[in-house]
């Protein structure tokens, strides 16, 4: 059997379990991401999401599914990129201020040099991402070099295997080596195995699908998704500049896309079970049921075009977003 049979056939085995860990680690384990979380968010880049386009994603994506990796590598290999990209570009431009100060060249003459040099090797490092997610997430099918030559030269790129380690170091140096970063795929499955404990009675199997989907979904359609998510917690349709660059702390909000996918999964499932679901996911993580709601009512609009969940809603603003509370 062929690496890629075997690979396919692993992902084939039967679905996540819920409800069977213990207790105390389960707790354990919710209060370290919810942490993870608000330190990111509180460290959040000005630019973070920048590099989380449609396109990217869904190359990304597609790239996985030919690969064979795991849903989560998926997720891994966006949130890699992006943070490599973001540092790379507040590294690019310190540089051009130093070079501002010796009166070496000019700053658009320097821009440009590194705006081409970025756009030469955009590809290379982006497969490079999904390589090094591919060593954290599917151990026994890790994407070697010969198979990322073999795509690249496909797309008429004439790289070597040097070529690659040097891609793959670049970026784990930019990085401090930290590159196991958080994805929300971590925090749906925590969430699900919250609920799973607390006797939730929706089929787990079936929800956690639903919730692959949905996930998604919203990372291709993330901006769509969140600008409706905006325009809601303001109840304006024109929001200003000040609104938006506030909202980014709402779309860098892990927990929160965990809590809004779990939850329009539920209402799309059994709306039966939905407040249910919604009155367990405000208990575990404090986010408020009325941003909840609002969630899925955004996430809904723009994939079955259901609305329900939005009926007796109030009014809050995305101040009112809450992180999740730490110990």
């Amino acid at each position: 059997m062929s690496p890629e049979a075997r690979a396919a056939a692993r992902l084939r085995t039967p679905e996540p379990v819920f409800g069977v860990v213990a207790p105390e680690i389960i707790e354990d384990t919710l209060i370290c991401l919810a942490t993870e979380n608000e330190q990111y968010l509180n460290e959040l880049s000005d630019q973070a999401g920048c590099f989380k386009e449609t396109q990217i994603v869904e190359f990304v994506f597609l790239l996985c599914e030919k690969w064979f990796l795991d849903q989560s590598a998926r997720y891994q290999a966006v949130e890699i990129f992006e943070r490599f990209m973001i540092k790379h570009v507040e590294e690019s431009y310190n540089s051009i201020k130093k070079s501002r100060t010796n009166n070496e060249q000019g700053e658009g003459d320097i821009w440009g040099t590194l705006k081409a040099q970025m756009c030469d090797t955009f590809v290379l490092r982006l497969v490079s991402c999904i390589q090094l997610a591919s060593k954290l997430s599917f151990h026994y099918n890790i994407i070697n070099n010969n198979t990322v030559l073999k795509f690249l030269q496909s797309l008429d790129y004439s790289y070597t295997k040097q070529n690659l380690v040097e891609s793959e170091l670049a970026i784990l140096k930019a990085l401090c080596f930290q590159i196991n970063v958080p994805t929300p795929f971590a925090y749906v499955e925590l969430l699900l195995e919250v609920l799973g404990h607390n006797g939730c009675l929706l089929p787990m199997k079936q929800l956690h699908k639903m919730c692959m989907h949905l996930l998604d979904l919203i990372y291709l359609m993330r901006n769509i998704i969140y600008d409706t998510l905006l325009k809601i917690s303001i109840e304006n349709s024109t929001p200003s500049e000040l609104q938006i660059a506030k909202f980014l702390s709402v779309k860098e909000d892990f927990m929160l896309l965990a809590v809004g996918v779990i939850s329009t999964s539920a209402f799309i499932l059994n709306p039966e079970y939905w407040n249910q679901v919604v009155e367990h996911l405000n208990c575990i993580t404090g986010i408020t049921t009325q941003s909840i709601l609002e969630f899925s009512y955004a996430i809904l609009k723009h994939s079955v075009g259901t609305t329900n969940p939005r009926k007796n809603r109030g009014t809050k603003s995305s101040e009112n977003y809450v992180v999740p509370p730490t110990k």
